[in-house]
């Protein structure tokens, strides 16, 4: 088996993703591979941005712009540094996380995508869906899940 020369991983900001972005670093060091950190973000504005902080109170940071995504990306890289990872730029990029993060993948030649294991157990996660198992489906190349939760 040959080792990984570019490793990806997403990350939403949120603690379960940034512990998927140390495990990934990780392992690009020890493989001593480019890190591609991604982080999708859907942009609203007016009564369609209340209504999503609303409805997903702490989480609401992700659909604010790009602004909140590039921190999410300077936290992301700071953790990723302390991990031993070197090599590695940050992608932020508009959509939905799942199209967004293969999109991503593929547009860098991305050998790995690394994916923290939120949403696999639960009831919500087996009926609509998460994005660990969604990326697995569709992204056409090796996924590591990393025990995050």
């Amino acid at each position: 088996m040959t080792a990984y020369r570019t490793v990806m991983v997403g990350t939403d900001g949120s603690d379960s993703s940034l512990a998927a972005v140390e495990a990934a670093a990780r392992l690009a060091a020890a493989c001593e591979a480019e890190l591609v950190i991604a982080c999708a973000y859907l942009p609203m504005r007016g009564p369609e941005l209340d209504l999503a902080r609303d409805q997903l109170g702490s989480e609401a940071y992700q659909v604010v712009g790009s602004a909140p995504a590039e921190s999410t990306l300077r936290t992301a890289g700071d953790r990723a540094r302390a991990q031993g990872a070197v090599n590695m730029r940050a992608v932020a990029v508009q959509g939905e996380p799942v199209p967004a993060l293969v999109q991503v993948a593929r547009e860098s030649a991305v050998d790995l995508v690394v994916v923290g294991n939120r949403g696999l157990r639960s009831l919500a996660g087996r009926i609509l869906g998460s994005v660990p198992a969604d990326i697995a489906r569709k992204a056409d190349l090796d996924v590591l899940i990393v025990h995050t939760t």
